[in-house]
């Protein structure tokens, strides 16, 4: 927070307006109204192979739970969000969660809608989300996990600031065969220097 640091009541309010905006995204709480949307989105197979370790439908009311579970705000390890796009339309959701003392270390989630995918929204939102994490929760480090095979994932994680820190070998199986998981992180020092 070196350059919106927080000196006076003017300073103060521009952040706590700013903190949940990126350039075209904006970070929200979730409502029942975007529950419908978002597990549809979770329950697609084709989510479900870039999400989960295996392509299994979950009753409605379990990934319901998930999705409000996520977003209750109401624990210092962690936070998640409804996302909208500029015109205010509901595009997916992103959460953190698992950061505790001493280390500080939270795990990032992303879902985007179908027609946000590929349309710059995922990396905003991931810096919008991860600036929140840092600058609000303190948190040290974010991490996530992605499959090998999701390329597009993979590259908008690194156009937001994340690096490859590894890879655990054959540990999903879809298609009938095995594939490795990329583990990337990114620390509060190296995403302010970005």
């Amino acid at each position: 927070m070196a350059d919106d640091a927080i000196h006076d009541t003017d300073s103060a309010l521009a952040y706590g307006s700013d903190i949940l905006r990126g350039e075209r995204v904006r970070l929200r709480a979730l409502t029942d109204a975007d529950l419908d949307p978002l597990v549809d989105w979770w329950q697609r197979s084709d989510s479900a192979v870039l999400q989960q370790n295996s392509v299994s439908l979950r009753p409605t009311a379990s990934v319901r739970e998930m999705f409000q579970a996520w977003s209750r705000n109401d624990s210092p390890g962690g936070a998640g969000f409804s996302i909208d796009d500029e015109t205010g339309r509901l595009i997916g959701h992103a959460t953190l969660w698992g950061a505790a003392l001493p280390a500080r270390i939270a795990t990032f989630a992303i879902i985007l809608g179908p027609d946000a995918v590929g349309r710059g929204y995922g990396p905003d939102a991931t810096r919008t989300l991860l600036r929140y994490g840092f600058d609000e929760l303190g948190v040290h480090k974010v991490e996530l996990r992605v499959w090998a095979f999701n390329d597009r994932a993979i590259r908008a994680y690194e156009k937001a600031g994340f690096v490859r820190e590894g890879v655990r070998r054959a540990v999903a199986f879809h298609g009938g065969r095995f594939h490795d998981e990329v583990l990337m992180g990114v620390l509060a020092e190296e995403f302010r220097a970005g």
